[in-house]
């Protein structure tokens, strides 16, 4: 973790500690299950390991292509977006295993904790309070893409991981919300803890994931609204959270991602320690990317309204086809790279996109859309949020990756206040009038409240537009039951094609099905039903 021991990570300790066998007297030569946990640094270093394990760049990156924010042509995510994947799909079964060798992780420490007699109790009750917390967020996702998912809250044997059963979703959640609201109860605010601590969780983060868990069940909005003033009202006690001043600078400039009030839960990273460099494949290749493996849709890009608060469709919006990425809201720029696009280096120095085919006056324009291209973008379109301008060669970063923004919590709010009928001019003040604010528009027709508008789309595409790039909009559409519509269906790049007669000339990218009796869930892997019996498979998928 960046500012706390940077984040050490502690298999081959942990492997030593429990290979070994239990004995009545424990190995001078090295830790035993007897002795480790006696020692204070490895209890922390397990604590760090479980904080490693929390997610990836891969789970965060890739779920943006099983929406329709984006298009990946790798293997399985182009599958799942196509409505070709089965329980094989190798996906699946990766990212089944992944969130239960975090769980695994946590109930180790459970288990063991109290075997340390030197810490505090204080301290081992926040140590607890930090594992509940990541146990818990494994759980919600394993719940949110399988639905009906083993529920394990203590350390089992393989023998038993064989032969649990699926424990029905509402119950998954009980238990999620119950471990974040004992977590919040016993962690402190971030105000509370040294600056050498930051980047560890809070009780901030416990009401912040809470909000979310219970605003995607969708029937306790009225819970969401409590939670939610917690963290915009009483920040005496939950800790100050505010927006950042400028948008690009929460995802590129180190010190603000690393630093700002805005940030609730992140992906701690560390540079030159603990990195990621997903970028690489997603940005231009004139400015050192290297293929194009996920890119922004036409889709997206049209969600982006003008600065006058209409979108692009609307009456009155000046939006000029032929023209199409002026006067549109701010955040555009800062997340999609289009044609004519300004790229912005970190030394300041800048250098134009030209992705409109046969416009590069340097031939061959390797940005440039060209329908055969395995490396250009198959949609015309490539990302900027999280270019970090301090990252090492090929794009490695060790700036933070946000799980939770207070951005988040206002939209949240929002969305609960409109969906209980108390959306008003002053609800919208706090929420989508200041995240507009703060991306930089300033005509009043997108700043104030639109009153009798269709609310609901308008939150909905606010919440699509902020948080782009961030891995929730899969999560959106499946729990607004809106993917059988916006995944079934042509996605689409920007008006490239060579076929002006069919879509307008815009790309056709890919042709997505969308089953909605089957894919509102994943499979539940093949490999875990055919070792473990007592699983069962979820509708419209095979063993």
């Amino acid at each position: 973790m960046r500012s706390f021991k940077k984040l050490l990570i502690v298999s081959v300790a942990m492997m030593a500690a429990f290979g070994c066998k239990k004995l009545d007297i424990a190995p001078t030569d090295r830790f035993s299950d007897l002795t480790f946990w006696q020692v204070d640094a490895n209890v922390y270093n397990a604590l760090y390991n479980n904080y490693s394990l929390i997610y990836s760049s891969g789970l965060y990156f890739d779920a943006e292509a099983l929406s329709d924010n984006a298009y990946s042509p790798s293997g399985d995510l182009n599958l799942i977006a196509s409505g070709n994947a089965t329980a094989q799909t190798a996906k699946f079964a990766g990212d089944w295993s992944r969130y239960y060798s975090a769980i695994k992780s946590c109930n180790i420490f459970l288990a063991n904790i109290d075997k340390n007699t030197t810490l505090s109790a204080a301290a081992k009750a926040r140590l607890v309070a930090e594992t509940r917390f990541i146990r818990a967020f494994e759980h919600f996702n394993l719940a949110k893409w399988y639905g009906d998912v083993p529920l394990v809250d203590k350390d089992i044997t393989p023998e038993e991981a064989q032969t649990i059963s699926r424990t029905p979703k509402a119950d998954v959640i009980k238990f999620v919300v119950a471990e974040l609201e004992a977590a919040a109860a016993a962690l402190p605010s971030k105000d509370a803890i040294p600056a050498s601590e930051n980047g560890r969780i809070t009780k901030g983060a416990a009401l912040a994931l809470e909000a979310r868990v219970l605003l995607y069940q969708g029937d306790r909005m009225a819970d969401v609204v409590s939670i939610c003033e917690k963290l915009m009202n009483d920040q005496g006690t939950n800790g100050a959270y505010a927006l950042a001043t400028s948008y690009s600078a929460l995802f590129s400039d180190p010190n603000v991602n690393k630093t700002s009030n805005e940030s609730i839960l992140a992906i701690q990273y560390v540079p030159t320690t603990r990195t990621w460099q997903n970028l690489w494949d997603f940005v231009p290749r004139t400015v050192g990317g290297r293929v194009s493996s996920m890119a922004p849709t036409q889709e997206l890009v049209d969600d982006y309204i003008m600065l006058n608060g209409k979108g692009i469709k609307e009456a009155g919006s000046g939006y000029v086809e032929t023209n199409p990425y002026v006067n549109r809201d701010p955040r555009l720029t800062a997340t999609i790279v289009y044609d004519r696009y300004v790229w912005v280096n970190a030394n300041n120095s800048t250098k134009t996109i030209y992705i409109k085919p046969g416009t590069d006056p340097v031939q061959p324009g390797l940005d440039e859309y060209n329908a055969g291209s395995q490396a250009a973008s198959a949609t015309a379109y490539y990302w900027r949020k999280y270019y970090d301008p301090s990252a090492l060669a090929n794009f490695v970063s060790g700036n933070n990756l946000h799980l939770i923004r207070y951005a988040e919590i206002l939209l949240d709010y929002a969305e609960a206040k409109q969906s209980l009928g108390q959306m008003d001019a002053t609800v919208w003040a706090k929420t989508i009038g200041a995240l507009r604010a703060r991306a930089g528009f300033t005509d009043p027709g997108a700043l104030n409240y639109p009153g009798s508008a269709d609310m609901t789309n308008i939150i909905r595409r606010e919440r699509r537009v902020e948080l782009a790039m961030e891995g929730t909009r899969a999560d959106d559409i499946r729990r607004w039951k809106t993917a059988e519509v916006v995944m079934n269906g042509y996605i689409h790049g920007a008006k490239f094609s060579s076929d002006q007669s069919t879509d307008n000339g815009y790309i056709r990218t890919q042709l997505r099905k969308f089953n909605a009796s089957r894919d509102y869930l994943l499979a539940i892997p093949a490999n875990d039903l055919g070792l473990n019996t007592n699983l069962s498979q979820n509708p419209g998928y095979t063993k």
